[in-house]
């Protein structure tokens, strides 16, 4: 079982209109934004960039004002927007992948996909599988050969905990290659993407599992060579070199889209206008900027399709943890 069924790559076309007027529900006074971390990294940056494009766009009537709540790995922020922030139609909240792995997981307890209203995603951050420049292992295969032979052999290095997203890039492909024992594979967690790649350049971990955007700077270097990405398709421009997964022969696919929650119990109206405003967004000129120069690959969703994927992203997320023993 892979995560490709929720997973697929989705370059939508969508129709931009800045018509706000033909909305029964316009949002007045502050609008907020909860980034469910520190300052920095990629919920942060989700609220920061996405606002400034709703104000260039005029879609708010002034800036959006970015919370940073951080606490379990996103749970204090879905906490708070539940029990708090109910019927708040001038709230939205930064989610990705991460936030979808820890529902699957029961780490938020006592709370579901259905508590709140999901609005939208607006871009993704493709998986990959790297080791550094000078590796004995050529490509994705070599690696899972290895695994095969002994799981404990490949040392992963990633920003996610145990179990969280990054960890579970390298599961999926281990899965779909056949390799039974999956609990011994070696998965080492780091703070951040960027502590694990230094890890593995330094010849410490043998190879390296998180987003693509994160190794930019050691690719361009020349210090890491990256196996596979794991998308259906290349990417484009500058990452069109890298071969994915699945023309591998291994059936991985795995983005990490940057999206957005909001309260439970807001209006219609007001959920059709914050569905429409990240439609306008993701077609505008000034996101598409944001994306080229942030390494952002194409992902879109409206508001009733994005809602069935993060709950089929869950049930799949939810078996494959169950399948390596993570969580029962």
């Amino acid at each position: 079982m892979t995560l490709k069924r929720p997973v697929q790559l989705i370059a939508v076309a969508v129709l931009a209109t800045t018509a706000t007027s033909a909305f029964a529900f316009e949002p007045e006074g502050k609008v907020e934004c909860i980034a469910p971390s520190d300052p920095g990294g990629g919920w942060d940056f989700t609220c920061r960039s996405v606002g400034n494009v709703l104000q260039d766009l005029d879609l708010v009537p002034g800036n959006v004002q970015t919370i940073n709540m951080a606490g379990a790995g996103g749970g204090v922020a879905f906490g708070h927007t539940i029990s708090k922030r109910a019927g708040d139609d001038h709230l939205l909240v930064a989610a990705s992948t991460a936030t979808t792995t820890r529902l699957a997981q029961g780490q938020f307890p006592d709370m579901t996909a259905d508590m709140v209203n999901w609005i939208g995603a607006l871009g993704a951050d493709y998986g990959i599988i790297a080791v550094s420049a000078d590796s004995e292992y050529e490509d994705l295969n070599d690696v899972m050969d290895a695994l095969k032979e002994d799981p404990r052999s490949v040392k992963f290095a990633g920003g996610s905990a145990k179990g969280g997203w990054d960890h579970l890039k390298v599961l999926i492909a281990a899965q779909d290659a056949g390799i039974e024992n999956l609990p011994r594979i070696a998965y080492l967690s780091y703070n951040n993407g960027g502590e694990a790649l230094t890890q593995v350049i330094g010849g410490h971990v043998e190879a390296f599992t998180g987003d693509i955007t994160e190794a930019q700077g050691f690719m361009e270097s020349g210090d890491l060579k990256v196996l596979a990405v794991l998308s259906e398709e290349r990417l484009p421009g500058d990452y069109a070199e890298i071969p994915t997964a699945m023309e591998q022969g291994i059936d991985a696919v795995g983005p990490n889209w940057r999206g957005f929650y909001m309260p439970a119990d807001i209006s219609d109206e007001a959920k059709a206008y914050w569905t429409d405003a990240m439609d306008t967004v993701y077609a505008s000129d000034e996101w598409k900027s944001v994306m080229k120069q942030n390494g952002l690959m194409p992902f879109h969703m409206t508001a009733g399709e994005f809602e069935q994927f993060v709950l089929e992203q869950i049930e799949d997320i939810e078996q494959l943890s169950k399948d390596i023993g993570l969580i029962e």
